[in-house]
């Protein structure tokens, strides 16, 4: 895994910090203790729109395009198409990553 971000996302797992799956991470974002959400590429449109606005109206940053297969690599699993990051410090170094290897 060369890529800084995926292997950040995996330190973010391997610390506690990470929240996987649809149903997890609408929780926590509900109850105000996430601070970045990540969402793959092959998410149903409603479920982009849904938690676009969850996080939109909270002011929590949205990552999205990455394949569910690259993000489910990354923590050890097959595929994951929903992700959220509980620590602020973790979020920023994500979000940093990200501009670094994607927004080029």
């Amino acid at each position: 895994m060369q890529n800084k971000f995926l292997s950040f996302l995996g330190i973010a797992k391997k610390s506690r910090n990470l929240v996987e799956g649809y149903n997890t991470c609408e929780e926590e974002i509900k109850r105000n203790k996430i601070s970045l959400c990540i969402l793959s590429e092959e998410c149903a449109e409603n479920t982009k729109n849904k938690f676009q606005k969850y996080c939109s109206d909270r002011n929590i940053p949205v990552i999205s395009g990455l394949a569910s297969e690259e993000l489910g690599n990354a923590i050890g699993r097959e595929k994951i198409n929903v992700l959220a990051v509980k620590d602020n410090k973790i979020s920023e170094n994500l979000v940093k990553l990200w501009k670094e290897n994607y927004e080029m």
